[in-house]
């Protein structure tokens, strides 16, 4: 897997996908981010603002809608996702 960008565009949704896409692997980096937040209690406005870069204040419901399905996205990769990259043939 290449090095993923640091801060890369963000979906309006994350993918339900049950494998791993290009998508997951683009953004491992703002999962991580999300994890890393949740576990230290973070207001979810201001990850919105900082890691997904929604102003809650201005529009609600998409960074609502956008924290909540890139965070499950990110719980699912912790849980599950990840196996999918270490069996990948390519990795070093």
């Amino acid at each position: 897997m290449p090095v993923p960008p640091l801060n890369p565009a963000v979906a309006d949704v994350a993918p339900t996908d049950p494998v791993l896409t290009p998508y997951d692997e683009e953004h491992v980096v703002t999962y991580l981010r999300l994890l890393d937040a949740a576990s230290e209690g973070a207001n979810w406005e201001e990850v919105a603002r900082l890691v997904l870069h929604i102003d809650p204040d201005k529009e609600p419901e998409q960074a609502r809608r956008t924290f909540d399905s890139h965070l499950a996205r990110a719980k699912w990769m912790s849980e599950k996702g990840y196996h999918q990259l270490l069996r990948r043939p390519d990795r070093s």
